[in-house]
């Protein structure tokens, strides 16, 4: 080996350590904090598996008790967990809570939005008006009001809802789901993804909101979008992809 070859080996191995650093940074998540917004139907408990493989990454995670009454009191929650956080956070909605995240995203501490099969509207749109566009989904039908107050029969809950779950899963979800107030669906909100970095998951066999509707709602964002072959529960039956994609906005 003549000098000159020597002279570069030598500098090639000294830059290794170097390389290594910077692509280490490059792939390390920037953000280690994500607060989560359940939607109607549910309780926080539904991110369990998302928020047990992203623990295990060491994400510090924290899954809000949305109280389903108005938009006002769940974005309050919401602020509040979001305050509650020691750093930057990626803020990550399903279904209705896809609101929450508009309304309260404009926070200067959330540098990511992620919406899971989630309503979307621009601010100050009303969504009902704009999902009328599309066929109404089939779980729609099976909504009960009992005064002010809905939710799901069990056959819309089991089929429309959870459609791809285990029976014996989805009947124990049924068992927990949360009425919300019939006022809810009809408030407005800000739109926090025109400023933030934004992320979607389609559900391709969703029966609560019409597939098309949340790929307009994604490509209208500029959203990264994943599409999942699942129900409106991806983030149960697949949430290895859900939590890929959190990790992507974490990264951001």
């Amino acid at each position: 080996m003549n000098r000159r070859t020597l002279i570069g080996a030598v500098a090639a191995s000294a830059a290794l350590p170097l390389l290594n650093r910077v692509a280490s940074a490059q792939t390390s998540p920037k953000t280690k904090n994500v607060v989560f917004v359940h939607g109607l139907f549910a309780d926080g408990s539904c991110w369990s598996k998302v928020i047990a493989r992203l623990q295990q990454k060491d994400v510090n995670c924290t899954s809000v008790q949305n109280p389903l009454t108005s938009l006002h009191e769940a974005s309050e929650a919401a602020r509040r967990a979001i305050a509650a956080q020691p750093g930057p956070t990626v803020l990550v909605g399903h279904s209705f809570s896809g609101m929450i995240v508009s309304e309260v995203g404009v926070d200067p501490k959330i540098t990511a939005l992620v919406y899971i099969a989630a309503r979307a509207p621009d601010a100050g749109e009303d969504y009902t008006a704009l999902a009328k566009n599309y066929p109404t989904p089939p779980a729609t039908a099976g909504i009960v009001f009992h005064d002010e107050w809905g939710q799901f029969s069990e056959q819309a809950f089991l089929h429309d809802f959870a459609g791809d779950l285990p029976l014996e899963d989805a009947r124990v979800l049924y068992a927990v789901q949360q009425p919300f107030k019939k006022s809810l669906t009809t408030e407005k909100t800000n739109a926090a993804w025109r400023t933030k970095p934004t992320f979607y998951a389609v559900s391709t066999r969703d029966r609560t909101i019409n597939p098309d509707l949340e790929r307009f709602m994604a490509e209208r964002m500029g959203a990264k979008t994943i599409e999942i072959e699942a129900s409106h529960l991806a983030l149960i039956s697949h949430p290895d992809a859900i939590t890929n994609l959190i990790l992507e906005a974490l990264a951001v």
